[in-house]
């Protein structure tokens, strides 16, 4: 196949890269420029789109013996993944931006050019495998349970995952893939993995975005209504949050209260009990399938709520209003703005955004 490889400059997407040459493929890397203003340097594992970063893509590139191009993409990644977060927030919802990305960027901008130049496929570093069955392929876990990015992928579409292909899937340890850098001479053998939101290196999420939304004071409430506390900007916080609350009224056993609610058009924060984060049933109605849809409309599944959450068992119901899922117990500290992906096993079935939540606690249990 005519692959054209995504080389972001780590150890996965090298190797990635490594394996379709050994395979066999036309391979060409590119590197995509997310941002027009990224840093020179990396500051350990923080850090995206240095400069650093499509330097050690280059090199890889070339000691593989690949052509290798720089493509800008800031504009999309601005328009389709940060101004998609910042309004996310402020609509008091918890975005997930590895997600957007993957959606709008890597498997959409990208591919869509990959495909207009004639390219087959596009290569990544991404654990997950892609089984093909009868019915098209199907996206699945990746063989090592701790780095398995299916989560981050179930945006994925049929049409999406048959131009898609990811040698790490199957590759027992992360330890195995650095090993392989290192026995191929790749100088980002041990490079370290990139952590938190890439155009938030320092982690200051809550700073960052006051500088972009700015400041308004507005109250923290109880459950029932009654202020216990202020704050500058509902933005701020998100649903679980139990630091940097500084709230001014103790809560009645002690305990320690936790954001239960945003509400962004009163400028308002609900916190709670902790018992108060169970939910008992989600829904959704942005929904797509990775691959062939489910035959029924009720079915039994996984769902899994964040990238490293555990998946809980739950029953599914799916309708042209949306996706509604009721897990067999409760989850903890559901956000609206979350992504929740369904699997059955290791398969990937599809997924949804939340934007609905069930308390398992009514208001004054």
């Amino acid at each position: 196949m005519r692959i054209l490889a995504a080389m972001s400059g780590g150890v996965d997407s090298a190797v990635a890269a490594a394996r379709a040459v050994e395979a066999g493929h036309d391979v060409v890397g590119v590197h995509l420029a997310l941002s027009r203003a990224g840093g020179t340097l990396r500051t350990g594992s923080r850090g995206c789109c240095t400069i650093e970063d499509a330097l050690d893509a280059r090199r890889a590139a070339d000691l593989l013996g690949i052509p290798f191009y720089v493509w800008d993409f800031s504009e999309r990644f601005r328009e389709d993944v940060i101004a998609d977060f910042v309004s996310e927030y402020q609509a008091g919802r918890t975005p997930n931006p590895c997600m957007r990305c993957n959606e709008k960027i890597k498997f959409a901008a990208l591919l869509e050019r990959a495909i207009e130049l004639g390219f087959d496929a596009v290569c990544t570093g991404h654990y997950a495998t892609l089984i093909p069955t009868e019915a098209g392929l199907e996206l699945h876990r990746a063989a090592d349970n701790a780095k398995d990015q299916s989560y981050v992928l179930g945006v994925l579409t049929a049409e999406q995952l048959a131009h898609t292909y990811f040698p790490l899937g199957t590759t027992p340890s992360k330890a195995v893939v650095r090993a392989e850098a290192e026995a191929r001479g790749l100088s980002v053998a041990q490079k370290p993995d990139s952590h938190d939101i890439c155009f938030i290196p320092d982690g200051d999420t809550r700073g960052w975005l006051a500088e972009k939304v700015g400041t308004a004071t507005g109250e923290v409430v109880d459950r029932s209504g009654a202020v216990v506390g202020s704050h500058e900007g509902a933005h701020a916080f998100t649903v679980g949050q139990r630091r940097g609350l500084k709230l001014g009224v103790p809560a009645p056993d002690g305990k320690p209260r936790f954001v239960l609610e945003v509400r962004p058009v009163s400028n308002t924060v609900v916190v709670g009990p902790k018992e108060a984060l169970a939910t008992r049933e989600i829904s959704g109605d942005r929904f797509s399938w990775a691959g062939a849809a489910p035959e029924d409309a009720e079915f039994s599944c996984d769902v899994q709520i964040r990238a490293h959450s555990e998946p809980e068992p739950a029953q599914a119901f799916v309708s042209v209003d949306g996706v509604r899922v009721v897990p067999d117990r409760p989850l903890d500290g559901v956000a609206p703005g979350q992504t929740a992906v369904l699997y059955v096993g290791t398969r990937v079935l599809g997924q949804f955004t939340i934007d609905r939540t069930v308390s398992a606690v009514p208001v004054g249990a």
